[in-house]
Order: structure tokens, then C-alpha cells, then sequence
């Protein structure tokens, strides 16, 4: 097919190499405009654009599609379909009606569970031990269209945001070719109106433990929001980041360290977290028993207290 590729961050990468590995013509690629990034703040292209570029494939970055001489050079393109994958900006119906087949979203749940901005942190934050991804026809609403072609998974006892990403990302890849490839054989499935969910777009607020809470809610959390935005909680006076966790057995005081002898683990209102991979101020992501080599925690020290 004749398609509009449109996306911006890592996740959208590996479709749009699957959808130039499986034949189809890419048009032109729509991505975010590149942004001020790392200590120069100098602009840096979006993952799309730097592979859209080395593909060779014209390349567009509107910063809105509202403008009807935006719309209208859209149209101009004359493609089959639009694929969207963690684009970022909304597509105003007449985007919407452009392609001969409408346009297709990949989005990373099983719908109409988890609608909105991050359903992979907060399917794992809620505890869900399933998700997938949908190639869901593109409508008005907010992520409500109807279901194509939909790929389960199962979530990992520990897994982390990170790790489901990749994971998740590699199947929405396989799932949209297949997808294009059967079209005509697929019946598109109205989303039904019970078990809608909308995972809000995370609050950095979010990241700082509350050690009072449930050991499992927390360990969630952490997994949840790891690598970003990272829940963090303080420990020796500064910020550590927390980037894997495990509920355990135990009990203490919230935030109180039980044990720091080549393991962290640490009260909760109930039971407690062993945290197994982190990451101190200035430092790279480490194991437990290499940060506390470097930072020694004497067992019942309270973290969470900046002082």
C-alpha cells in the first residue's frame, strides 16, 4: 500500500521499519518537531525522523495539524492509509478522512482497557498480569475506534515499564503488517462500553514513594514508572532512584531499612520492598549490592527523609 507513516518516539520505530521490510511505500513520515535536548539544549530530531532520514523517506513535522493548508498538503499525498503510532498530536477529522481507508492506530493495551497516554506504566502500576496491543480504526474519540487485529501477552511477575515497552513495541510491528496484509478478511469489532479504563498521562508527582502504602502497590510503582520518570525515594541525604522492586516478607517502621548486607530491603505500612536494581545521584544504573557498596545504609535508617 500507498501509507502515511506517523509517530515520534522509540516505540514507533521498529513498525516503521516492519512496514518498509514487509513492501509497502511510505509516502511521507509525519513526527514531532525536534527538540531542545541534553546540556547544550541543542535540537535534537525525534527517533522517527532520524530513521525516516536514513531511509531516505520525506520527512514532516508540523507543529499542528489544525491549519487546512496542513490538511490540505496531507491530502495531496494521496495515500491508501495513515499508520499512527505514538504520534502525539491529535488528527483533526478532516486528517482523519484523508486516506482511502481511513487511518490505524497502534496502541499498546487491550482496549477498551487502559484508553489515553500511558497505558503500558499504568498496566503494570495496577497490577494487570495481561495486555497486548490493538490496530484500532481511527475515529474522533479518544483512542474509541474499533478493533482490527489484536495481540496479546502476558506481564511479567517483576517486569518493568521499560522491558514491556520493547516488548510491546516488537508486537505492534508484527501486528500492523499483519494487519494491512489481511485487511479485507478482517471485521472491525466495535469496543465494547464495559472494562473502559484511561491510563492518565503520568504525573512526575507520582514517583516519590510513600512508604506507608501496601509493599505490592509500591513495588508496582516502582516497576511501573522504571526507567522514566523513576520513582525515587531519599535516602543518605540524597535522591536515589528506584528502578526495580519486589514485595517480601517483613516488617518495620515505613521507609526503615531491614536489611543492607548486600540486599535493600525496606518496610512498608505492610510487609516490605527488596529493591533490586537503583540508581544515586551522578551515577549509572546499578544492582543493589553495587549501590551500597558505594553508599553503606546501616539497618534502620528511615529513607524518604531528606535530612
Amino acid at each position: 500500500m500507498r501509507l502515511i507513516f506517523m509517530g515520534t518516539p522509540d516505540f514507533s520505530v521498529p513498525a516503521l521499519d516492519a512496514l518498509v521490510g514487509a513492501g509497502h511505500e511510505i509516502a511521507c513520515v509525519y513526527t514531532q518537531p525536534p527538540r531542545p535536548a541534553g546540556r547544550g539544549k541543542k535540537e535534537r530530531p525525534s527517533p522517527v525522523q532520524a530513521r525516516a532520514e536514513a531511509l531516505g523517506i520525506e520527512v514532516r513535522h508540523p507543529a499542528s495539524l489544525k491549519d487546512a493548508e496542513e490538511q490540505e498538503d496531507f491530502a495531496a499525498l494521496e495515500a491508501e492509509a495513515a499508520v499512527v503510532v505514538a504520534y502525539g498530536l491529535i488528527l483533526p477529522q478532516p486528517v482523519l478522512d484523508a486516506p482511502a481507508l481511513g487511518c490505524f492506530n497502534i496502541h499498546a493495551s487491550l482496549l477498551p482497557r487502559w484508553r489515553g497516554a500511558a497505558p503500558i506504566q499504568r498496566a503494570i502500576m495496577a497490577g494487570d498480569t495481561e495486555t497486548g496491543v490493538c490496530i484500532m480504526g481511527m475515529e474522533a474519540g479518544l483512542d474509541t475506534g474499533p478493533v482490527f487485529l489484536r495481540r496479546s501477552l502476558e506481564i511479567g511477575a517483576e517486569e518493568t515499564a521499560g522491558e514491556l515497552h520493547d516488548r510491546l513495541s516488537a508486537l505492534g510491528a508484527e501486528a500492523i503488517v499483519a494487519a494491512l496484509d489481511g485487511l479485507d478478511d478482517l471485521e472491525p469489532v466495535p469496543q465494547g462500553k464495559d472494562g473502559v479504563t484511561y491510563a492518565d498521562k503520568i504525573d512526575k508527582a507520582e514517583a516519590e514513594i510513600d512508604w506507608s502504602g501496601d509493599a505490592v502497590a509500591i513495588a508496582r510503582r516502582i516497576n511501573g514508572l522504571s526507567p522514566f520518570p523513576g520513582a525515587w525515594t531519599m535516602a543518605a541525604g540524597k535522591r536515589l532512584k528506584l528502578l526495580r522492586g519486589r514485595a517480601v516478607d517483613g516488617a518495620g517502621a515505613p521507609g526503615e531499612v531491614l536489611s543492607a548486607a548486600g540486599d535493600l530491603t525496606v518496610a512498608a505500612g505492610e510487609g516490605a520492598v527488596e529493591i533490586a536494581e537503583c540508581q544515586a545521584e551522578g551515577r549509572g544504573r546499578q544492582d543493589a549490592a553495587a549501590f551500597l557498596r558505594g553508599t553503606p545504609l546501616a539497618e534502620g535508617t528511615v529513607l524518604g527523609d531528606a535530612t
